[in-house]
């Protein structure tokens, strides 16, 4: 497996296009054990830097560090072994049962002319297994509801054995009974050493799973550090103009769990 550098790290970056930077001085670091929940306004560059971290688009300044090692320096499946991307919505261009999606995941590590192995496919059963979705694994994929198909589309992600999951809104249009389902598979894969970076415009989001948030203003200015140090009142209100309410509550198992509520009110 990778060494234990922390798996994306990013140093004073600056994303964009054609060398025009959109977001400036990110640093962020995401490692195995930990979800990092990155939020901010429509249209304020969470695509584009998750863009740059993926390596679809160049830095315009600074440096993303993959595994240790500058990630231009990495071809496509040695990028594979360290990040799997779970994308928000995917539309096969084939009738593709689960299992077939899940499948895909081992594809980075195949050869042009290679078949997926026996190996290949008992990996997918028992993924497909522990996240609890094997009853639909000749279900075609365009077929079952938006949960259901995102927890295929992670299914996916841990077949490819990446060890960082990179989640753009995994539980975005999703109802509360498959918020809470995509959620909780979440919290477990960092209990299982995996990693997580995902987008959410649901603060709520980051104060279940998230160990640490990165919140962008509407001004681009980017704040950085444990949860509820960064989603306060203050900085919230700052990034979405609009009044909001942090309250704390406290869960059915006497845990505390903080909620965002807005007000209405435009700051």
């Amino acid at each position: 497996m990778p060494s234990e550098h922390p798996t994306i790290t990013a140093r004073n970056l600056s994303c964009g296009y054609h060398r025009h930077a959109i977001l400036t001085g990110v640093d962020l670091e995401v490692s195995t054990g930990e979800v990092l929940c990155l939020l901010g306004p429509n249209g304020v560059g969470k695509t584009t830097l998750f863009r740059t971290l993926l390596g679809h688009l160049s830095p315009v300044a600074g440096r993303v560090e993959i595994g240790g090692r500058e990630r231009s320096s990495l071809s496509r499946r040695q990028m594979a072994r360290y990040i799997a991307y779970v994308p928000q919505l995917h539309e096969p261009p084939f009738a593709f049962t689960v299992f077939d999606v899940a499948l895909t995941g081992c594809v980075s590590r195949l050869g042009l002319l290679d078949s997926p192995s026996r190996e290949d496919r008992e990996r997918t059963e028992e993924v497909l297994t522990r996240l609890g979705i094997a009853h639909l694994s000749a279900r075609p994929f365009t077929e079952l509801s938006g949960g259901e198909q995102q927890m295929a589309l992670i299914a996916r992600a841990l077949v490819q054995d990446g060890r960082i999951l990179v989640m753009d809104e995994p539980a975005a249009a999703l109802d509360l009974r498959n918020q809470a389902t995509v959620l909780r598979c979440v919290r477990d894969l960092a209990d299982e050493r995996h990693g997580v970076l995902m987008t959410s415009h649901n603060p709520d989001h980051a104060f279940l799973v998230a160990t640490r948030a990165v919140l962008v203003t509407r001004n681009r200015e980017i704040l950085s550090g444990p949860v509820n140090e960064v989603l306060t009142e203050e900085n919230l209100q700052a990034a979405y103009g609009t009044r909001v309410q942090v309250l704390e509550t406290t869960s059915p198992d006497g845990e505390a769990v903080r909620t965002c509520i807005p007000t209405l009110e435009l700051s």
